[in-house]
């Protein structure tokens, strides 16, 4: 995966080439040859015809301006994690303490976007992992996390995605993440069941191996 070629127009490397591929987001080869500007000015216009199409009069002031709010939210905010420029750097530390047990960062804020209806997926991530020789900033934690919620997702993908990456960045294999999220997909449509939540894991290394941890590891987290 390290020898990814080049996007066609551009000197950046495919998002996911560094992950299996399995855990790849679903990106043509020149997802990044246009620049934000021109993606949210496509978007505005486009946009703006759903809502003509929806009937609405886009004359009126509190509608006049919502295409390119919309194409906004999408490129800078809803989808920044599409684009590999916004992966975070994940600085590691020595582990001059020698401290070897679970390190746990609980309650992530995660906002993501279901890929199938694009309506919000809203809930926490925690994630763990076990120390060896390096500890990493807390706050890269959480950016790991957000960087791959951003973007179109299903919540099975980006369990694993957050797993992996960081995996490879903390080079460690015990690493473990669990997602528990209200999809409004469910929620505002189809069965519009307001009550259920959705509760996923990927447990590697010795959380996979080694019960005790796994069960501490939830008790943590208040499961």
């Amino acid at each position: 995966m390290d020898n990814a070629v080049p996007v066609p127009g551009s000197d950046l490397r495919p998002a996911d080439a560094h992950l299996p591929a399995d855990l790849h987001t679903p990106l043509r080869a020149d997802a990044f040859v246009l620049s934000d500007e021109e993606k949210i000015a496509g978007i505005t216009d486009h946009f703006r015809e759903i809502m003509q199409l929806l009937g609405l009069d886009l004359t009126d002031d509190s509608l006049a301006g919502t295409p390119r709010r919309v194409a906004k939210m999408y490129v800078q905010e809803w989808f920044r994690g599409l684009h590999p420029e916004h992966r975070p750097d994940v600085r590691l530390f020595d582990n001059r303490y020698q401290y070897g047990q679970m390190l746990l960062e609980r309650d992530i804020t995660l906002f993501s976007c279901c890929e199938h209806h694009f309506v919000p997926i809203i809930g926490k991530a925690h994630v763990a992992y076990l120390p060896g020789e390096n500890v990493v900033g807390l706050s890269k934690l959480n950016r790991v996390v957000q960087y791959y919620a951003r973007r179109p997702q299903v919540q099975e993908r980006l369990t694993r995605q957050i797993a992996e990456e960081l995996k490879q960045s903390l080079h460690t294999d015990n690493v473990a993440v669990l997602i528990e999220a209200d999809h409004l997909c469910v929620m505002s449509r189809g069965v519009n069941d307001t009550s259920s939540s959705t509760i996923t894991a990927e447990y590697s290394g010795a959380f996979g191996t080694d019960a005790t941890l796994r069960a501490e590891f939830l008790r943590l987290i208040g499961k």
